[in-house]
């Protein structure tokens, strides 16, 4: 009895002792054989903050591995894909891998690289059994290659304001990276915010204020663009000119004061330059002033600008001025005695003239008139000389001229 036991126990044995080795293996997962090499080969080699990258791997067994880095096996022959169903792990540096196991198809099997808000290079690696491959990928600020900056608009007005400023982070190959922090800087005024992330196309944006002509940067990772300026119109005075820029004494110049564009000028004093000077007021568009200089040299004219803050600009003209060229005549000529003769001072042409004044030297007092002309009398024959003397505006003389007559 105790016999036949046993030998029942034996058959049983013997029926399940396989069946159990045969589920053990099954939960064996099937490796790469020796020899086997891996291939790791991304889309790309640099990618956004925030985003993905789809990475295949192929097994070959007995194959070589072309591009092949870090612990990859490598065997030299033709090679063949693995079996179905070979398992391969995954790891990253940085980020994560889905899935982080992978059974092969025709020796490949495909997986992505999801990275977070951390800038680095990634370090990706394959293995399965005694095969492993590695693979770098630049990640976030480590993949710029290039950063460019713009402005829109490139310029503003004589008051300032604001424009968008664009910044475009690519990699080596060109493409925009996205997620990348971009830090904003200038020399002039503000920009908000100071730092901003790139869109998908890898670009950000930011708004500069300024009331100045500004240059503005833009910096990702250890890549700072080439800086882009921001033109702001000059405030106070476009231009300042003189209309002759040379006559003659007395002749008046005009002088024109030309604000730049959108500005509003409280005040514009012009210096002539000859101790002389007239306030224009307030201005905001071309205004003129004319002055006529009252003796011969050349004389700097100063136009100085001022608004609320201030003395804003100065800008200065040059001026050359020449003696006024006067003749005087007498009618008739010769006089005669106890007859009247009259002296005409010629060559005024358009000079402001104040006054003339009259020197004789037959005793006759020096005599002053507002107008060209002079008469008199002589009471005693001979040789007379007469000498006019022109005066400006302002009281400086212009011109003279004398004169010798013989009296009959």
């Amino acid at each position: 009895m105790v016999s036949q036991r046993s030998a029942g126990f034996a058959l049983i044995a013997f029926i399940v002792l396989p069946m159990a080795l045969v589920a053990a293996c099954d939960k064996v997962p099937l490796l790469a054989p020796t020899g086997s090499v891996i291939t790791l080969l991304p889309t790309t080699t640099t990618v956004s903050l925030n985003s993905e990258v789809t990475i295949i791997a192929t097994v070959i067994e007995n194959g070589t591995a072309p591009g092949g880095t870090g612990g990859t096996t490598s065997r030299p022959g033709g090679g063949t894909p693995v079996q179905n169903g070979t398992l391969i792990t995954f790891t990253t540096t940085i980020g994560r891998i889905e899935p982080a196991e992978a059974r092969t198809h025709n020796g490949q099997v495909t997986v992505r690289l999801i990275t977070g808000g951390s800038s680095g290079t990634a370090t990706v690696t394959a293995y399965s059994g005694g095969a492993s491959a590695t693979k770098d990928l630049k990640i976030g600020t480590a993949a710029v290659k290039t950063v460019s900056v713009t402005t829109t608009p490139q310029a503003l007005g004589a008051a300032g304001g604001t424009t968008t400023v664009i910044a475009t982070v690519t990699d080596e190959g060109g493409n925009g990276l996205g997620g990348v922090p971009v830090t904003f800087a200038t020399d002039r005024g503000s920009i908000s915010p100071s730092t901003a992330n790139t869109d998908s196309n890898g670009v950000a944006t930011a708004t500069l204020n300024t009331t100045a002509t500004a240059k503005v940067t833009a910096t990702a990772g250890t890549i700072t663009s080439t800086a882009a300026t921001v033109t702001v119109n000059a405030r106070g005075l476009a231009s300042f000119t003189a209309s002759p820029s040379a006559t003659n004494a007395g002749i008046p110049i005009t002088f024109t004061v030309t604000p730049t564009t959108g500005v509003n000028l409280s005040n514009v004093i012009v210096d002539f330059g000859d101790g002389r000077s007239t306030p224009l007021g307030a201005i905001g568009a071309s205004t003129t002033t004319s002055h006529p200089y009252n003796s011969s040299g050349i004389f700097t004219a100063t136009a100085r600008a001022f608004d609320a803050s201030g003395d804003v600009s100065t800008l200065s003209t040059t001026v050359t001025i020449g003696s006024l060229p006067i003749t005087l005549s007498a009618s008739p000529n010769p006089p005669t005695v106890n007859s009247p003769v009259t002296f005409t001072v010629n060559g005024v042409g358009s000079a402001q003239v104040d006054r003339y004044e009259w020197t004789l030297d037959d005793g006759t007092p020096m005599q002053t008139t507002t107008s060209p002309q002079l008469p008199h009398t002589f009471r005693t024959r001979g040789v007379k000389n007469v000498r006019v003397d022109v005066f400006g505006i302002g009281g400086g003389k212009i011109g003279s001229a004398p004169l010798t007559v013989e009296v009959q």
